[in-house]
């Protein structure tokens, strides 16, 4: 029963990690609305970490990798809750940051390869984007808390704050509510949105090229 379960969750991981990723992006701000003081950001940012292992298991190099820089993530921050130590915090964060562009880039690898294009190839694309967009949302969060008033527009940038502001800047919609202002959070916010942009036009000529060559999947 158990292995059937792991086989079928390997037939579909990058789909159930894009539902992960999902919930946390969309989902959160309503149930935020519905109920008030809801805060369980965090955790779900830790689910999806869990979900991005998860996802590049067949990979057995990135798999250990991001193994262990994940236990590295849980074991601070079980450390900084048992202590209360705040200065934790950006290590925690810097440790989930490495993990998830370990797994970003596992990710977009497996979207890239040659092969059939299906629907998990597909997933497997937009799971790299929208982990783009969450680890960006992260650094941001850390430049804040390391050096204050490094974004005008939001009286104490909040994580939810710095993940609107990451996919604002990777779709390049530039609503203006929130600018960076020191020479770090421009660099950083330039990165991701001529990154963003350059994903989607490279993913789009490598799917239609792979399509093209060996046809749709049975």
């Amino acid at each position: 029963m158990l292995k059937a379960f792991f086989a079928a969750y390997a037939r579909r991981r990058f789909a159930l990690m894009f539902a992960s990723l999902l919930l946390t992006i969309g989902l959160l701000p309503a149930l935020r609305a519905v109920v008030p003081g809801l805060n369980v950001l965090e955790a779900l940012l830790a689910v999806n970490l869990i979900a991005a292992i998860a996802s590049v298991g067949r990979q057995q190099r990135a798999h250990l990798t991001l193994t262990i820089v994940g236990v590295a993530f849980l074991g601070v921050r079980a450390l900084q809750a048992v202590l209360g130590f705040r200065a934790l915090l950006p290590v925690s964060e810097g440790l989930w940051i490495v993990a998830c562009v370990l797994a970003m880039a596992a990710t977009a690898r497996y979207a890239f390869r040659p092969g059939t294009v299906d629907a998990e190839r597909i997933f497997a694309a937009l799971d790299a984007y929208l982990l783009a967009g969450l680890t960006f949302g992260v650094a941001y969060w850390v430049i804040e808390m390391s050096v204050p008033g490094s974004f005008r527009g939001a009286t104490g940038l909040g994580l939810s704050d710095s993940i609107y502001f990451s996919f604002v800047t990777i779709a390049t919609l530039g609503y203006g509510d929130i600018v960076p202002v020191s020479e770090t959070a421009r660099a950083v916010t330039i990165l991701e949105a001529v990154g963003g942009q350059m994903y989607l036009a490279v993913l789009v000529a490598r799917l239609v090229s792979l399509y093209a060559t060996r046809g749709p999947a049975d």
